[in-house]
């Protein structure tokens, strides 16, 4: 099947009529509609599905003459990406990189490559961490990195447990833990549109994803009436809030980092009542860890003062943090033989691929370009003759990494 039919066919689920936006939370019912989708294609091709106690996915294309799921000890080539989303996200952010493996996968039989070792299509879950709070969920279980107990304990934002959301797909929550998925991957390439403007050529090879860190900002004070406090009587977490986000602007434009609160809850939430207590989240990225700390430090510093002036507390805890990933030069160099010369750029995008290098399988990107840089938005785009390319390049990438 070409790649316009398979992008075509998993396109309206989960999308928005009204903003064109996609909402995939991990384990709801769209994004199960998508993991289904992925088995049917899977089993259309005849290719073996493995999963873990997570929910992670590998379909598996096996050399000539060996059995369906092979030796344990047989490592293969893994590709692929995520099917979930953020909310109201792009089409392209997660499964570009689930079709562009299929179709590549396509494009080998149809040429009659046959591989040396095993080929696998991965599809993992919740790498976004939209619904749970945890970025790369599946991928840092499948790890070891977040054990089973931390992440059965991650609620979403209506109180379900991760726990119930398994159960609720048919997922044995007793099941969640290290991958043994993972130790079948030799190699992990993961295809991603690039989310920024730094691409000029339809296809590029990653250096290295920024450390990034996602921290949980709790500003308490007074709630009170709206109406009859007066202004200097006032505990108004929301007004050190205010001055702590403009302040994460100014730091990180100082530091040529990159700092936002996308998030924010307030209690109790009314018009004519000063909050009792805003919760923030921050999520701040940098090109270095030491860059990254001096920035989150400086917005602390400057969030603590304004609550000393305003009267409020602040209690800042980190729930995410990942180290800077410099994926291995030789394979990302060997990539770039294989394209002619493709371009080489940094990303301060987290991935599934920066959790499974920092686990010891060797990894590499490919990105395709975006002409306008916006990602995580309905607006999100790659051009079809870019996203061909990209098919292409994996194509080439897979079969050399295979051969």
């Amino acid at each position: 099947m070409s790649f316009e039919s398979l992008w075509a066919d998993q396109s309206a689920i989960g999308r928005n009529p009204e903003t064109g936006g996609y909402t995939r939370g991990g384990w709801t019912p769209t994004e199960r509609e998508a993991t289904h989708w992925f088995l049917d294609q899977c089993a259309t091709r005849g290719l073996p599905v493995e999963s873990d106690g997570i929910g992670n996915l590998i379909a598996w294309w096996e050399p000539r003459g060996e059995p369906a799921g092979g030796p344990a000890s047989r490592l293969g080539v893994v590709t692929g990406s995520h099917l979930d989303s953020v909310i109201d996200g792009g089409a392209f952010d997660g499964p570009l990189g689930v079709v562009s493996a299929l179709a590549a996968v396509d494009r080998l039989r149809a040429e009659g490559f046959e591989p040396s070792v095993p080929i696998g299509v991965g599809a993992f879950v919740e790498e976004e961490g939209s619904r749970f709070g945890m970025p790369c969920l599946g991928s840092r279980v499948a790890a070891g990195v977040l054990s089973a107990e931390k992440a059965l304990a991650l609620t979403d934002r209506t109180g379900v447990p991760l726990a119930v959301a398994l159960e609720q797909s048919g997922i044995d929550p007793a099941g969640v833990g290290p991958s043994p998925l993972i130790g079948r991957m030799g190699t992990f390439v993961e295809l991603h549109v690039e989310q920024g403007r730094g691409l000029t050529a339809p296809v590029g090879v990653a250096s290295s994803i920024w450390p990034h860190g996602r921290y949980r900002f709790t500003f308490g004070g007074e709630a009170n009436h709206a109406g009859t406090t007066l202004m200097e009587d006032r505990h108004d977490p929301m007004l050190t809030y205010a001055m702590t986000a403009l302040a994460a602007n100014k730091q990180a434009r100082l530091a040529g980092a990159r700092a936002t609160f996308g998030r924010v809850s307030v209690e109790p939430n009314g018009t004519n009542a000063v909050p009792s207590q805003v919760t923030a989240w921050l999520d701040a990225r940098a090109a270095d860890t030491a860059t990254l700390e001096l920035l989150l430090a400086a917005i602390t510093r400057q969030a603590a003062e304004r609550a000393e002036r305003d009267g409020t507390t602040l209690e800042v805890t980190p729930e995410s943090v990942s180290p800077i990933v410099n994926f291995p030069t030789g394979l990302r160099d060997r990539l770039v033989g294989v394209l002619d010369g493709a371009p080489v750029l940094p990303t301060g995008a987290g991935h599934d691929a920066g959790v499974f290098s920092d686990a010891g399988i060797p990894t590499a990107m490919l990105f395709v370009r975006n002409p306008t840089g916006i990602s995580h938005s309905p607006a999100e785009y790659a051009e079809q003759d870019d996203c061909l390319a990209g098919v292409e390049a994996l194509a080439a990438v897979l079969k050399d990494l295979a051969k």
